[in-house]
């Protein structure tokens, strides 16, 4: 088997199952802003960010499950690349690297890699 066929068959998430996978992660770190918000502002902020973010991208995507479909699901693949990131660097860039709180951020944009690699990007999204 070539590798482009054995990649090909690692792309496993349509865009419906990755809409599903976006509501989950809009709530996950909506609800983290809410948990943190008392104990450690930069890190409640960073998380309602990182939920509005993906919320919004969500709300603009041409996939099931958005409403506006404003933007198309490849530039929504590019988009989380950024959020991914923003999750990943945000600790160090809000202040908060060494504090129980980062954990969850780390874990979330090692996920979020995870799913943009298995996400099939090239499959039609509506």
């Amino acid at each position: 088997m070539a590798l482009t066929d054995q990649i090909a068959i690692s792309k496993t998430i349509s865009p419906a199952q990755h809409a599903v996978l976006d509501y989950g992660v809009a709530a996950t770190f909506f609800t983290l802003g809410l948990r943190y918000r008392r104990r450690n502002a930069a890190a409640s902020a960073l998380a309602f960010i990182n939920g509005a973010m993906v919320l919004g991208m969500s709300l603009f995507t041409a996939y099931p499950g958005g409403v506006w479909r404003k933007i198309s699901f490849k530039t929504h693949g590019t988009l989380d690349v950024v959020q991914g990131a923003l999750a990943g660097f945000g600790p160090i860039l809000f202040g908060f690297a060494d504090e129980p709180e980062a954990r969850a951020f780390y874990a979330q944009a090692a996920s979020e890699a995870g799913v943009i690699a298995t996400t099939d990007w090239n499959s039609a999204a509506v």
